[in-house]
């Protein structure tokens, strides 16, 4: 079977999305030129777990550009633009894998049909494609040359297995491409959180109390996006480094204990499991507002949230109303899972043209150097990183100094002083 999609009929909406996205894409359709000249991808299969959005449709056009069978899976159950996933199988004759709400069962079967390709190269969001080549389809992993790793997720979990040396192939964490976490999750993830809770709930933000638990680059952003709106924002922290910054930024900074019964709205963003759990929902305000920006349905004790429950409802879309014993009311967003691609769009079109312009050329790095690599996890090598940087200010019509002879030198040297 070369796709599992829920409506082909809706392709005709996809490809117009995928191309209102394009407009904002000009890093990656330079690319896209680029590899459809050099073919830097043929005889490459490629297998893709990310998040089956508009965005990630371009991408997948560029690979196939570049001469790339390509096979994709959704990276999240509740993360697939139903309408993209058709157009892609429809138009673009991909193998995808991937309907919108799908449960666990079918979200695995995705992954392992994706994976039939045999792939040369893995790309992930999350680590669930390379997990489960590493556990479930082992005898595939000779055939893979590298992968690329889209998320802080992801990383946190490929470092844990190349630290005990059960990582079997390369991994390019794009994540800590400068030009992927400096934007796409300061400004990318600050905004479509923000835009995923306000189209679950329609609150207004102005005046109230958001807690966010997690300040890295993810957490910066939306807190101040947050605090942009006119909310008061307390940043819940482990790291006494990132707390201090926090407090540097202008944020209160407390425990979740503390903020438990001052919060009107809580996001979680740390990659860590139970951030929220049952001892904070019992101290919680009648009516919070609980959501998770982080990749995994994990960060908040949803079981601990329905053993201190009498009552559930969904109440809107993407809104269950959770009635504890004490009589308040919780309210947990887009079943706990990142509410911007539960509930939203996911980041606008401009960041993940950085984003996936790191993914596509670390593809084509790996592709080339894949094989006298070490078994772990390697940065974007930063030439690709100032490349996309540079093909950014271009396109938006900016330009920037350049050192003169005369400072390369100085820059060069020891001797002169003051």
């Amino acid at each position: 079977m070369n796709h599992d999609v829920k409506d082909l009929s809706l392709a005709p909406r996809g490809r117009l999305k995928m191309e209102w996205a394009a407009r904002s894409m000009p890093v990656l359709e330079s690319i896209k030129n680029r590899f459809a000249r050099e073919k830097p991808f043929k005889g490459i299969r490629i297998a893709a777990c990310l998040h089956v959005t508009s965005e990630t449709g371009n991408l997948m056009k560029v690979l196939q550009a570049g001469g790339a069978l390509v096979s994709l899976t959704a990276s999240n159950p509740l993360s697939t633009q139903d309408e993209v996933a058709a157009a892609l199988a429809r138009y673009e004759r991909l193998r995808v894998f991937s309907i919108k709400g799908e449960d666990n069962a079918t979200y695995y079967r995705h992954i392992n049909q994706a994976l039939d390709i045999r792939p040369h190269i893995t790309m992930d969001d999350g680590a669930d494609l390379v997990s489960t080549l590493h556990s479930r389809r082992r005898r595939l992993l000779e055939e893979v040359i590298g992968g690329t790793e889209e998320t802080t997720t992801g990383v946190i979990r490929l470092r844990s297995m190349a630290g005990k040396n059960v990582l079997r192939y390369p991994i390019i964490a794009v994540n800590d491409a400068k030009t992927k976490h400096f934007f796409d999750n300061r400004y990318g993830t600050g905004q479509s959180t923000l835009d995923g809770v306000l189209r679950a709930t329609n609150i207004l933000l102005a005046g109230m109390n958001v807690a966010v638990a997690g300040y890295g680059w993810c957490g910066r952003g939306i807190a101040f996006r947050a605090k942009g709106a006119g909310s008061r924002v307390i940043v819940c922290e482990i790291d006494p480094l990132k707390a201090i910054e926090a407090v540097m930024d202008g944020f209160e900074v407390m425990t979740m204990k503390d903020a438990a019964p001052k919060a009107d709205v809580f996001i979680t963003v740390t990659g860590n499991k139970n951030v929220i759990r049952r001892e904070h929902f019992l101290r919680m305000k009648d009516g919070a507002i609980v959501a998770n920006a982080g990749h995994f349905n994990v960060e908040i004790d949803i079981p601990g949230l329905k053993a201190s429950s009498r009552k559930r409802r969904e109440v809107r879309p993407f809104v269950e109303e959770y009635t504890l014993r004490n009589g308040r009311r919780i309210h947990l967003l887009g079943e706990g899972r990142l509410i911007n691609l539960a509930a939203a769009e996911g980041h606008p079109a401009m960041v993940m043209d950085m984003s996936f312009a790191n993914q596509a050329l670390s593809v084509a790095h790996l592709v080339r150097f894949g094989k006298t690599l070490e078994k772990k996890v390697y940065p974007v090598p930063e030439k690709i990183d100032e490349q996309i940087a540079a093909l950014k200010l271009k396109t938006m019509g900016l330009a920037i100094d350049v050192l003169t002879a005369e400072q390369k030198r100085y820059l060069a040297e020891w001797q002169e002083g003051t």
